[in-house]
C-alpha cells in the first residue's frame, strides 16, 4: 500500500499539521504502508490561485502508483486534492481539524457567531463566507473516509450535513512518557509566593484564542501573585493588538510574547512552566493539551469543544467559560494556592494522558487505510 499524504505545512515548517503529517511519515512505513508527502509550501510564494493550479498538477505527478490521497485541509489542499482524486480515480481521504470558514469569517469577515452555531447555518453570512462553507462540504462530501480528532468534531462536521458514518474521530496521539510508576510529591514545582512563577499559553495569535482577555487579567492577578509572569508562545495577526493592550496597562515586565519557538523548545517551555491555561473559544481538540498533561503541569482550559473529552472539571483540571474574567483569576489563584488540589489535577491529567498514545492513534488510522484493498 502507499499514500500520498498533502498539506499545507510541513517540517521545517512548525503547526498540527506538520507534525501530524511528519508522524505519518516516519511511521506508517513501519507498519508496510509506504507515505510520501506534498507540501503547499512548495507552491506557497506564487501567487493566489496560481499556486492551487500547480500544486493540483504537483499532486497529479505524485501520485503514480498511489492507493490513497490523503489531504490534511478541506479548502486550500483538500479542493485541488479531490479533483485530482476523482481525475485519477484515487481513493481520497481527509483530516479536518477545524473549521476554515469559520476561522475566516471571524478574523476577515465580521462572523460573532460560535462554531457551533455557524457550522449548521448557511444563510446570513458574506458572499466569501459562503464560498468557503461551501467548498469545504463539496470536499468532504467527496471524501471516502473523514478523520477529525475528538467527537465534539464529527458532531461540528456532521452539522454541514456530512454523512455520519464515513466520520471518524482519531485523537491525536503524543509520546508519552513510559514511567510505570510515578511520585507526584517529590517532582511537584515549588509554589511559594515568593518565587517567580510563569504562566504560559500556547498557540496562533488569532481572536479565538483569547490571548487579549488573559492579558487584562494579569494585573489582578499580580496583586496576589506579584512575581507570575505570563508568556505567550506563538505568532499570528494579533500580535500587534496585544502589545498595545501590554504597553496601555504597563505589563511589559510581567507580559511577554515569545513568537514562535522550534517544538523542542516549546515543550521545554511546557515542562518548566507553573500553569498551564488555553483560553480559547475554538478548539477541535487541543494536541497541546495532551502534551502538557504528559508534563505535569496543571492546565487550566474552557469548557468548549474537544476539550472536556480530556480534562474533566476539578479532576484532571479546572474548566472555565471562555473570556470569564473572574474565573480566569480565581482559578489561576486556587491552582497555585492549593498545593494538594494542584497535585491531584496534575496527577490525574497525566494518568488520563497515557490513553493518546502515537500508538494507539496508528493503530485506528491504519484499520482505516486498509479497510478496503488497494
Amino acid at each position: 500500500m502507499k499514500i500520498l499524504i498533502t498539506t499545507g505545512v510541513y517540517p521545517p515548517d512548525i503547526g498540527g499539521p506538520a507534525t501530524y503529517s511528519k508522524l505519518l511519515f516516519d511511521e506508517l512505513p513501519k507498519r508496510g504502508i509506504e507515505v510520501d508527502v506534498l507540501s503547499f509550501g512548495e507552491v506557497r510564494f506564487l501567487p493566489k490561485i496560481i499556486r492551487h493550479i500547480i500544486y493540483f498538477f504537483k499532486i497529479l505527478k505524485k501520485s503514480k502508483g498511489v492507493g490513497i490521497i490523503y489531504a490534511q485541509d478541506p479548502v486550500s489542499v483538500g479542493l485541488p486534492t479531490m479533483l485530482a482524486s476523482k481525475i485519477l480515480n484515487k481513493r481520497f481521504f481527509i483530516r479536518i481539524a477545524g473549521d476554515y470558514a469559520w476561522e475566516q469569517g471571524v478574523q476577515r469577515f465580521d462572523v460573532k457567531d460560535n462554531l457551533d452555531d455557524f457550522s449548521a447555518k448557511n444563510k446570513g453570512y458574506s458572499f466569501m463566507v459562503r464560498v468557503f462553507k461551501k467548498i469545504q462540504k463539496t470536499v468532504a462530501n467527496s471524501a471516502d473516509m473523514i478523520i477529525v480528532p475528538s467527537q465534539y468534531f464529527k458532531g461540528i462536521i456532521s452539522n454541514w450535513g456530512i454523512e455520519t458514518s464515513k466520520i471518524n474521530a482519531i485523537y491525536n496521539g503524543i509520546k508519552i512518557s513510559q514511567q510505570s510508576e510515578v511520585v507526584f510529591s517529590n517532582d511537584i514545582k515549588d509554589e511559594s509566593t515568593n518565587k517567580e512563577k510563569v504562566l504560559l499559553s500556547v498557540g496562533r495569535l488569532v481572536p479565538w484564542k483569547g490571548f487579549d482577555v488573559l492579558i487584562e487579567c494579569m494585573p489582578e492577578i499580580l496583586k496576589n501573585y506579584p512575581n507570575l509572569k505570563l508568556k505567550i508562545i506563538g505568532s499570528g495577526p494579533q500580535k500587534e493588538n496585544l502589545e498595545k493592550i501590554i504597553n496601555k496597562l504597563n505589563l511589559r515586565d510581567d507580559v511577554f510574547l515569545t513568537g514562535q519557538l522550534e517544538r523542542e523548545k516549546t515543550l521545554k517551555c511546557m515542562e518548566e512552566a507553573d500553569l498551564f491555561i488555553l483560553n480559547t473559544q475554538y478548539e477541535g481538540f487541543a494536541h497541546q493539551l495532551i502534551e502538557v498533561a504528559n508534563l505535569k503541569t496543571p492546565i487550566i482550559t474552557t469548557n468548549i469543544g474537544g476539550n472536556p473529552e480530556l480534562i474533566e472539571n476539578n479532576k484532571e483540571g479546572i474548566l472555565i467559560e471562555p473570556n470569564n474574567k473572574q474565573q480566569i483569576i480565581d482559578s489561576i489563584i486556587k491552582v497555585l494556592k492549593n498545593n494538594e488540589f494542584r497535585e491531584d489535577i496534575v496527577k490525574n491529567a497525566f494518568i488520563k494522558s497515557q490513553q493518546f498514545s502515537i500508538q494507539n492513534t496508528l493503530d485506528q488510522l491504519e484499520k482505516l487505510l486498509k479497510i478496503t484493498k488497494i
